[in-house]
């Protein structure tokens, strides 16, 4: 993960995730439907009806975390190892097991979506919500050990990157004793596309420069500026939100006023 793609393609899953949620937020809110249990039209009756019923979200989540996993492994040359055989031996690729980590409980968590929602006579919100929080405690661990040893330009795009992990986290856990409250989902919403956007934008801040010349840590301009384009993603972010809002509430009233 630690090159373009790597922090460019989990950036754009999160930011379509997010824009997922925007318009099931946007719907519940417009129907003053349930968050949790939404109704759904009727499907026609036949061996496709399953389909439908599939937690598509935790397919994604499965499949996206699985291609990390392989795409990390394979960043490496000559293998992810644990441990080299020098005396005494030592831990290797440490932020390459970082990265890992965290695609493994993606993976989880999109498995325990299909679980939940599939497989489980009934669902279970709970079981949900404590896997997406884990996957989350642990992400803003690994974030703060991730950020030792850099500094300058890279440490500011990734203390904003904790800082918004960190918000995300006690969201959730808030989501725990509250778990259908809209504005809890709204602000999760804003965060999650918020913390993929970040990422895009920090792949191109420390590996593809718009100006093609690198960011200098010693510049306070240049550090000054990563807070500055952060603020300019909350604008984006809450403008995205209303505009989603917005058009969902016009195409719903407009062209299916039954519903």
């Amino acid at each position: 993960m630690g090159n373009f793609i790597g922090h460019v393609f989990p950036g754009l899953f999160l930011v379509l995730y997010g824009l997922h949620q925007a318009i099931v937020v946007s719907k519940a809110v417009i129907f003053n439907d349930s968050l949790l249990y939404p109704s759904y039209p009727p499907r026609n009756k036949g061996r496709w009806a399953m389909l439908w019923k599939i937690s598509y979200v935790g397919l994604l989540k499965m499949m996206a975390g699985s291609f990390l996993i392989v795409y990390e492994i394979n960043c490496v040359k000559g293998g992810l190892i644990l441990m080299n055989r020098d005396m005494p031996p030592r831990f290797m690729y440490p932020k390459e097991w970082q990265h890992l980590t965290i695609f493994i409980l993606l993976t989880l968590n999109g498995c325990v979506d299909i679980l939940s929602k599939n497989l489980l006579p009934q669902r279970c919100v709970v079981l949900e919500l404590g896997v997406r929080i884990l996957t989350f405690y642990v992400l803003l661990l690994l974030l703060v050990s991730h950020t030792q040893g850099t500094v300058g330009v890279e440490l500011q795009v990734h203390s904003l990157l904790i800082l918004v992990v960190f918000l995300l986290m006690l969201v959730l856990t808030a989501e725990l004793w509250a778990p259908g409250m809209f504005h809890l989902w709204l602000i999760e919403t804003f965060l999650f596309l918020m913390m993929g956007s970040w990422l895009v934008q920090a792949g191109f801040i420390l590996f593809k420069p718009v100006s093609s010349y690198p960011w200098q840590d010693d510049d306070m301009s240049d550090i000054m500026f990563v807070t500055t384009f952060f603020c300019w993603h909350v604008v984006i972010n809450a403008l995205w939100l209303l505009g989603i809002y917005g058009f969902s509430s016009f195409w719903y009233r407009c062209y299916h006023p039954s519903l």
